[in-house]
């Protein structure tokens, strides 16, 4: 990975992060309750700010893993 895909994964990761805080405020302000835990349930750990940098982001290029998955099926 070169740092260009490195600052690129980091921004998509920072635009996720945005959205659900967000999103979960907005729910709270609207009294869904269960919305927001919801979303609280499935983003916990990005969420909580004693974690949020400690959280692995794993990712894949979806060009690269169909070649490898061609590669390793080809008979």
């Amino acid at each position: 990975m070169n740092n260009e895909d490195a600052l690129r994964i980091s921004q998509q990761r920072d635009a996720i992060y945005e959205w659900v805080i967000e999103r979960f405020r907005v729910q709270m302000a609207e009294n869904d309750i269960d919305g927001a835990l919801a979303l609280a349930d499935e983003f916990f750990e990005w969420m909580n700010p004693d974690q949020l940098h400690n959280e692995q982001t794993l990712f894949f290029n979806i060009d690269e893993l169909q070649q490898r998955h061609d590669e390793l099926t080809r008979t």
